[in-house]
C-alpha cells in the first residue's frame, strides 16, 4: 500500500568533521520518501521553487515516487545550512530561509484520495490537522514534529496529537511535551495526549516505542514497550536526515506488511534503524539514492544477530 507524505523539499548546505556540501537536496518529505520507497510506493505532497530542477526530480523519478502533489510555485526551495563541528548528535543552525514554503498551503490531488498510510511530517500542526481531515480514509496516521511546534505552538500540536495513530519524536522532544525528565514518565503523558504508540528516537542509541493498550487487541499486545538498537558504525559522516530516514524506513515496512501487528511494528523499528544508519554514512541523500533491497535486508540481519540472544546455549 502507497504512503503519501507531507512535509518540505529543500535544499541544505551542511559541514561535519567530514566536510562541507552546498545545497544538497534536502527535506523531512526527501529523505522520508527516499527511505520509504525500498518498501512500498510513496506519493508527495510539498512545494517547490524555481530552483528545484530535472536532477533533482530525477532522483525521486528514479524511486517511482509519485510527485502528483509536488507544486512548483515561483521563488526559492526551502534552505538550511548548518553544521556538527561542535557535536555529531546536534546540529548547530546558520540559516534559514523558508521561500516558498512559508506560504505553503498543502492540497491534495484527487488521485491520492485513496490513501491509507499517511506520514504528517515536521511542519505547522494546523497544516497536518489540514491534511488529516482531508484524508478521513487514512487507516494509519504517523507523525513527526519539533521543539519549535511543541514551545510555541502547543494548543495546535495537541489537537493534532488526537488524530494520531503513531507520534514519532526524540528525547528531548518527549521531555518538553511531557514536562517529565524520565523517559517512561514521559512516554505515558505523551501516549495520555492522544497518540496511540509513541516511538522515542535515541539518536546512535536506537528508538523505544511505547505502545498503549488500544493500538492492538489486547492479546495481542505482548509488549507494551519495545526497544530498537541502533547499528554501531565506525564512521558518521552527516546526521542530516537520520531521524526521517529512520521514519520512511519504519512506516514504509509497515505499509508493506499485509497487516499491522505487533510483530510488525517490532519489526519496523529495526528497519527504521537501518535506514538511519545507511543516511548517516554520506552527505545528504547521497547513500539513499544508491541502496537495494538486497543491501537493507542484509544490515537488518546484523542488527538482529547484534541484538539476538541464543537462549539455547549454556556456558
Amino acid at each position: 500500500m502507497s504512503i503519501t507524505v507531507v512535509g518540505s523539499v529543500a535544499f541544505d548546505s551542511i559541514t561535519t568533521p567530514a566536510g562541507r556540501r552546498e545545497r544538497c537536496l534536502g527535506g523531512a518529505a526527501t529523505y522520508f520518501s527516499l527511505a520509504a520507497s525500498y518498501f512500498t510506493p510513496v506519493r508527495v505532497v510539498a512545494v517547490v521553487g524555481d530552483d528545484f530542477t530535472h536532477a533533482e526530480e530525477s532522483v525521486f523519478q528514479s524511486r517511482q515516487i509519485d510527485l502528483t502533489g509536488l507544486e512548483r510555485t515561483q521563488g526559492k526551495c526551502f534552505f538550511w545550512a548548518g553544521n556538527y563541528l561542535n557535536s555529531l548528535s546536534e546540529a548547530k543552525t546558520e540559516q534559514t530561509d523558508l521561500n516558498v514554503f512559508a506560504d505553503f498551503n498543502p492540497r491534495i490531488p484527487s488521485s491520492y484520495q485513496d490513501t491509507r498510510f499517511l506520514f504528517l511530517a515536521n511542519i505547522d500542526p494546523v497544516l497536518q490537522l489540514r491534511v488529516r481531515q482531508s484524508l478521513p480514509d487514512a487507516k494509519l496516521v504517523c507523525g513527526d514534529t519539533m521543539n519549535y511546534w511543541i514551545n510555541d505552538h502547543r494548543d495546535a500540536l495537541l489537537k493534532v496529537l488526537a488524530h494520531l495513530d503513531v507520534l514519532l519524536i526524540n528525547d528531548t522532544e518527549a521531555r518538553l511535551l511531557s514536562g517529565e525528565s524520565n523517559p517512561v514518565r514521559a512516554a505515558r503523558k505523551v501516549l495520555a495526549l492522544g497518540p496511540k504508540a509513541v516511538v522515542v528516537k535515541h539518536g546512535e542509541y536506537g528508538a523505544t516505542a511505547y505502545l498503549s493498550s488500544g493500538l492492538f487487541d489486547a492479546a495481542d499486545a505482548d509488549a507494551l514497550v519495545f526497544r530498537a538498537p541502533a547499528l554501531p558504525l565506525d564512521e558518521v559522516v552527516d546526521p542530516t536526515g537520520a531521524g526521517d530516514s529512520f521514519a520512511g524506513g519504519f512506516f514504509g515496512y509497515i505499509a508493506s506488511q499485509p497487516e499491522f501487528t505487533p510483530a510488525v511494528l517490532r519489526r519496523a523499528l529495526f528497519y527504521g534503524s537501518v535506514m538511519g544508519s545507511f543516511t548517516v554514512e554520506r552527505f545528504g541523500t547521497e547513500r539513499l539514492q544508491q541502496l537495494t533491497r538486497d543491501a537493507i535486508d542484509a544490515r537488518f540481519t546484523a542488527l538482529r544477530q547484534l541484538t539476538h540472544l541464543d537462549l539455547h546455549s549454556h556456558s
